[in-house]
């Protein structure tokens, strides 16, 4: 049976490991070795993403990143009821280490207690937060698996993402003239202000029920008393209509182009990058089936609904995986207030163990 205090102490062993995008060697190597232990074989991919495999014939993939966004250094858990939270100065990792943790506890009850069951693989990815970075890479000819459950939802693991967005990213330089701001500014052209001009002129926030728009970063100019000569910005959209996706691509390069119009002196380059793909999620798919068959065994009732946020399913669905993204008992994810709710973390744990042994 799922072991509460050994699934809540193997989710707080697993937050106090540093592990931020591209620094993940640490809770790979202690993956690494609670796989073997389990009886699996584990290799890494040339990127580095951890895969541990079980012989058999059409093994399940169970899946969740390994990295956490920041402030993600010296997390401590604390447990105050029945949620796990930070201390306050930094997020939880809940996302994803409540999916690491769900999955390492599911995977135990099943191999201490002996019990038949399908055969697995499991990918545990890097670079996730960073745009989906380790399943991107992933060296899928060591995949045998064509469907996946993926452990990355907000939200109890009752909670199925029906849709995903297209993600675009994108980062703009502008590069102006620069002069004395005391002495002769009329000689400067400035690089913050047609960087500003141009992001006052673009969408921000929620456009629709399926599209989003946000400038995350900006910098430019080097010291107070010159005319800065470069700025810098990026940012994102994002909407889960393909018609509305082009056109925000299209606003974006006509704003682009407006300023540089009116700005024939300067400098102005964009890089844009599609980082992920849309889906709809077919109700009628067999891992989706099985999906809601063993959460109504568990008396849960399957929760099919958008979302804002890409995972790894959005690119394992491009590569013919048939993939489905549970939530995993994490809440306000990216946030210092991201707090795991223990009960839902057993049921995320209790739902994986009866995925692989046919709902026992």
């Amino acid at each position: 049976m799922i072991s509460q205090e050994r699934l809540v102490n193997s989710f707080c062993d697993l937050v106090r490991i540093d592990s931020p995008s591209d620094e993940e060697e640490e809770v790979a190597q202690h993956l690494i070795a609670r796989l073997s232990d389990l009886g699996l074989s584990v290799e890494r991919d040339a990127h580095g993403n951890v895969i541990a495999s079980e012989p058999g014939e059409l093994p399940l993939l169970l899946s969740a990143h390994m990295d956490t966004v920041e402030p993600g250094r010296g997390i401590i858990p604390v447990i105050e009821g029945e949620r796990i939270v930070s201390q306050g100065e930094t997020i939880l990792g809940g996302d994803c280490k409540a999916g690491v943790a769900a999955i390492m506890e599911g995977l135990q009850s099943v191999m201490e207690e002996g019990l038949p069951h399908r055969p697995v693989q499991v990918v545990f990815t890097r670079g996730e937060e960073i745009g989906l970075v380790g399943a991107t890479n992933l060296d899928y000819s060591m995949i045998r698996a064509l469907e996946a459950v993926v452990f990355d939802g907000n939200g109890p693991v009752s909670t199925i993402t029906g849709s995903s967005p297209s993600y675009m990213s994108f980062d703009v330089t502008v590069k102006g003239r620069g002069a004395h701001a005391g002495v002769e500014p009329e000689k400067g052209l400035s690089a913050i202000r047609i960087a500003s001009e141009i992001i006052q002129d673009l969408p921000q926030g929620r456009l629709d029920e399926e599209t989003t728009f946000n400038v995350g970063l900006i910098s430019g100019g080097t010291v107070r008393n010159a005319v800065p000569v470069e700025a810098f910005f990026g940012g994102e959209f994002r909407s889960r209509n393909t018609e509305t996706f082009d056109l925000m691509r299209m606003q974006l390069l006509t704003t682009l182009n407006q300023a540089r119009d009116k700005y024939l002196d300067a400098t102005i380059q964009e890089e844009l990058e599609v980082l992920f793909q849309m889906y709809n999620l077919d109700p009628e798919e067999g891992v989706v089936r099985m999906t809601r068959r063993v959460m109504e065994g568990m008396a849960l009732t399957p929760d099919i609904r958008p979302s804002g946020g890409g995972t790894d399913g959005n690119v394992m669905r491009l590569q013919g995986i048939q993939s489905v993204v549970v939530g995993m008992a994490t809440n306000e994810m990216h946030t210092v207030d991201e707090y795991v709710v223990i009960p839902d973390l057993v049921n995320t744990a209790t739902f994986c163990r009866r995925l692989i042994t046919n709902g026992s």
